[in-house]
């Protein structure tokens, strides 16, 4: 029996998931967002849910331990960094089976490099029911450590995610240097190990050396390191830090100190909320 996306509005009742124990039905596993690092910065909802889990099963390498601090005494937690997709279906799937409530924690959102697609498919393949539920990602922390709009009119208003192509090959087409002919602002994740190769991609899409670049490794942790550059020291920036991983790279001019003013909020802009004054008073 195939699963479909869970659909219509989420309401968790911890009397619901008693039922599911009692009742012996099947449980449900929720996918959630752990944040970039910060604790505080997992949603209400995730938080919800590790205070009311059977089985956690989290990301040890990337989230944050503080986050089991929620879970009950008698939940079962899983460490996943040294476990295949197998084994941690076979979690999944044995504690559903005893109706209980699955928490798979991943760093950031779970839709950005989270691998969860397989998952999913192997829940659905198993008629296991489940639930995404999304997180703060560590490229919209790493804005906020920065005080910065990735959308910057007149700038960029458009957001390239991408990452190096190393082990881990990327589909035909999808190299850095191919995306960086648009100039448009740039986040890379899981390439800090590659930063020469990606520093020179950059430069030959079609980014000059001048363009302002950063390097924030570990955003919202307590070890956080904000390291702005610009692209053509980027490279030399990021080994003389020894950051070799678990950090971001973002490219552009949104960086920068130039910017155009919205037309959102221009006086003589009319939109469906207020109609603007045609000689741009502004009152």
């Amino acid at each position: 029996m195939q699963i479909p996306y869970r659909r219509g509005s989420f309401k968790l009742k911890k009397e619901k998931v008693m039922d599911k124990r009692n009742e012996g039905t099947t449980g449900t596993v929720y996918f959630v967002g752990a944040g970039p690092g910060d604790p505080d910065l997992i949603t209400l909802r995730g938080k919800e849910l590790l205070t009311i889990a059977d089985c956690i099963i989290y990301a040890g390498s990337l989230v944050n331990p503080q986050l089991l601090s929620y879970a009950r005494p008698a939940c079962r937690c899983y460490n996943s960094a040294a476990l295949t997709l197998e084994e941690i279906l076979h979690i999944m799937c044995k504690e559903a089976a005893q109706g209980h409530c699955i928490v798979r924690l991943h760093t950031g959102d779970p839709s950005l490099y989270g691998a969860i697609r397989e998952q999913i498919a192997g829940l659905r393949q198993a008629a296991v029911p489940f639930f995404v539920i999304p997180g703060v990602s560590s490229f919209t922390a790493a804005a906020a450590a920065m005080a910065a709009e990735y959308t910057v009119p007149g700038i960029s208003q458009s957001v390239i995610i991408t990452r190096y192509g190393g082990r881990t090959p990327v589909p035909e087409r999808q190299e850095i240097h191919n995306y960086a002919t648009h100039t448009a602002t740039m986040v890379i994740f899981l390439s800090a190990g590659h930063i020469a190769q990606v520093q020179d991609e950059l430069l030959q899409g079609g980014y000059a050396k001048d363009t302002p670049a950063a390097i924030v490794y570990k955003v919202s942790w307590a070890d956080e390191k904000i390291l702005s550059c610009t692209l053509g020291s980027l490279a030399a920036t990021g080994r003389k830090a020894n950051i070799t991983h678990t950090a971001l790279i973002l490219v552009g001019h949104f960086l920068g100190a130039v910017y155009e003013r919205s037309c959102l909020y221009n006086p003589s802009f009319t939109h469906a909320f207020r109609k603007g004054d045609k000689e741009g008073n502004h009152g």
